[in-house]
């Protein structure tokens, strides 16, 4: 009996060193699948990585087309935000002092005053300033009318950005339509019935390139739309405001 045990256990001890084996055999075929395909993921990746430029260009003629819009943009932005600035700059005491020289009886001081402020709120005043000792309709209709076109020159160039807000992620989607086209053009031209990969490719680059640079415009234009709207508003405020102090200046009785 101990001799047939001794056989089996040397059997027992052999088939585990082999099976020890293997599993070290297929631990190192995994590890090196596994480099393998790190290796070649990273390489895909350097591949894969294009420049600014390339990537611009392969958006095709329409991301000319939004560079003007986005140049456009920038201007108008530019322009009216450093034109309303300058509108609501004026001094704190401006209508204090307008009030001093009208009770004063001083009307060429208060219209030259109004003259070197040069602001929306002064010349809205200017013009009601020329029109004391016409009835207070007549005065109050003048000045509407000056705030009016006041209004309307700080508003220049805002319905063009409203345009681009809305027009620049439409003509990014048309670059998608473009791309699809061209995708399913380069399927129908191939005459094995296979589907080519780069012809694909290509298209769907197409498509999504320009869908970026729309959304990269007109999510700017649109926020800035909104802010100047914002800033004219809060002007609009502040004529009517000094609009309403000027006809209670005009109202109250000189005081000696």
């Amino acid at each position: 009996m101990i001799n047939l045990m001794i056989p089996a256990q040397d059997a027992v001890a052999e088939a585990t060193s082999a099976t020890g084996e293997m599993n070290d055999m297929l631990t190192a075929g995994a590890d090196a699948a596994a480099d393998t395909v790190t290796n070649a993921a990273s390489a895909a990746a350097d591949t894969v990585s294009v420049g600014f430029w390339e990537l611009f260009a392969g958006g095709g003629w329409l991301m000319w087309v939004l560079v003007a819009l986005a140049g456009v943009m920038v201007f108008i932005f530019v322009e009216r935000f450093v034109a309303m600035r300058k509108a609501t700059q004026i001094d704190d005491n401006f209508m204090d002092r307008i009030r001093d020289y009208i009770w004063e009886g001083k009307i060429g001081s208060a219209i030259d005053l109004c003259r070197r402020t040069d602001s929306p709120v002064a010349r809205m005043i200017e013009k009601g300033i020329e029109r004391i000792g016409r009835p207070m309709s007549d005065i109050q209709t003048s000045i509407e009318n000056v705030a009016n076109l006041e209004v309307a020159k700080l508003e220049k160039g805002l319905p063009t950005l409203a345009t681009i807000s809305g027009g620049a992620p439409m003509i990014g989607f048309l670059g998608t339509v473009v791309g699809m086209v061209q995708v399913f053009i380069s399927m129908s031209a191939n005459s094995t019935g296979g589907v080519n990969i780069g012809d694909l490719s290509s298209g769907m680059y197409v498509a999504m390139v320009t869908t970026v640079g729309g959304l990269i415009v007109g999510i700017p234009a649109y926020f800035a739309h909104n802010y100047l709207v914002a800033r004219i508003e809060k002007l609009v405020f502040q004529m009517e405001a000094t609009s309403i102090a000027f006809m209670d200046i005009l109202n109250q009785p000189v005081q000696k």
